[in-house]
């Protein structure tokens, strides 16, 4: 059996036990992933802060622009270094937490891995200004070597990742290798001979060999940008072979023991259908799944009365019948030993009665509906781990708060029990 899991049953999935996985010292990597707007974040924050708590020197790695991770830790901002964040701790436990700067990482790279004057060239260029601010995948490359450069530093037992807000949760897996297969394919090869060749003979070749590819280009790109990408591939010719390599290494880190992934869904029909491609996804790849944590799931403490016999006496109160009597008892209150006022009293007491039997009847249904949902899901994936965390009154905009979530995430229950 795998470490951070208890089964509790054949009708049941197992649970996901939290505090264990944390514990686990050979646990090194926690990658939270998901569709947007399930939780991901907070529930990144709540594992640090829980990690930090028991122990581990933890760090917190967040793409998200939103910014709330920082607020709710008691920090003026995140940006690109870990910053500390002050928690009580247990055996000299830390925690740290900082927000990518998909930018800021891409330059770093440029210039650790090329001269000074070569870097001042490419961070320069108009070419790799809009690439390192916006080319589709970018971000979730840069994710990646954020968390390569965090693992190679070795200053925290822990790091936790937060993956971007993609489209789709997939592409958090295909950005990194879609990014690097770019510079390191055809199209720049293409455009890097002129510069390879150099001189007159590689004007020659270029105005030559290349001259109806170019005027194609030139067309489609404008000759201005053509000559910046071939200005930024000349520059960065030496770099892109480590690109493909980092991408490669970082995808291996990812299935490596020692890394787990948690993905993370609300109790709603596309989360879990999210949910559901993400776990298959993850399989394929032979990555490691902890398991999932289902955030904002609801409940009642007046499980036992039903939606059905809320609605049944909510109504029958507001007829003015009285609630659940014995056959041959049924009628309307005999007023006439009742006070003055007394009745209007009664109606008032009736009619919130009946407003409290109808949001309740409501919430049994919204639980019901989302215990479909999970069943659903559990019936295909019987086999994950499952963590339950109880919706929360509000939003999460402390380390209280975060504290909160962490607690639900240890003490959640499996879907179904």
């Amino acid at each position: 059996m795998s470490e951070g899991v208890d089964t509790v049953g054949l009708d049941t999935p197992p649970r996901l036990a939290v505090d264990r996985l944390l514990d686990d010292r050979e646990t090194r990597i926690i990658v939270c992933c998901g569709a947007g707007g399930v939780g991901k974040t907070t529930t990144a924050a709540a594992l640090g802060v829980r990690a930090a708590g028991r122990g581990r020197k933890a760090v917190v790695l967040t793409i998200d622009p939103a910014r709330r991770l920082a607020q709710s830790m008691g920090i003026d901002s995140l940006d690109n270094t870990p910053r500390r964040v002050e928690v009580a701790g247990e055996d000299g436990g830390e925690l740290h937490a900082m927000m990518l700067d998909m930018k800021r990482t891409f330059d770093e790279i440029v210039e650790a891995h090329a001269d000074a004057e070569r870097a001042r060239a490419i961070l320069a260029n108009p070419f790799y200004q809009s690439l390192s601010a916006g080319f589709a995948g970018t971000q979730e490359y840069m994710a990646m070597e954020k968390l390569g450069q965090l693992r190679a530093r070795d200053d925290w037992d822990l790091i936790i990742v937060d993956t971007p807000p993609s489209r789709s949760a997939l592409d958090f897996l295909d950005a990194p290798k879609r990014l690097g297969s770019f510079l390191d394919g055809k199209f720049i090869r293409v455009l890097m001979a002129p510069a390879k060749v150099g001189g007159r003979a590689g004007m020659k070749f270029l105005n030559v060999g290349m001259s109806m590819m170019t005027g194609t280009l030139s067309k489609l790109m404008g000759a201005s940008l053509l000559k910046d990408v071939q200005t930024f591939v000349a520059a960065m010719d030496t770099m892109f072979g480590g690109f493909r390599t980092r991408a490669d290494a970082t995808f291996q880190l990812l299935q490596a023991p020692g890394t787990a992934f948690l993905v993370v869904a609300a109790p709603e029909p596309d989360a879990l259908r999210e949910a559901a491609y993400f776990v298959e996804r993850l399989a394929e790849e032979r990555m490691p799944l902890a398991g999932l944590v289902l955030n904002r799931v609801h409940a009642s403490g007046a499980n036992q009365l039903s939606a059905e016999r809320a609605l049944a006496a909510a109504e029958n109160l507001e007829e003015g019948g009285i609630v659940d009597q014995e056959s041959g008892k049924a009628g309307l209150r005999d007023t006439a030993a009742e006070p003055p006022g007394a009745d209007d009293d009664t109606t008032a007491v009736d009619r919130i009665t009946a407003g409290l039997l109808r949001l309740h009847a409501e919430r049994m249904q919204v639980i019901a509906r989302e215990q479909r949902t999970r069943d659903r899901f559990t019936s295909l994936h019987p086999e994950v781990a499952v963590t339950e965390v109880a919706a929360l009154p509000g939003d999460v905009h402390d380390l209280a708060g975060l504290r909160a979530i962490g607690e639900r995430l240890a003490a959640g229950v499996p879907a179904g029990a």
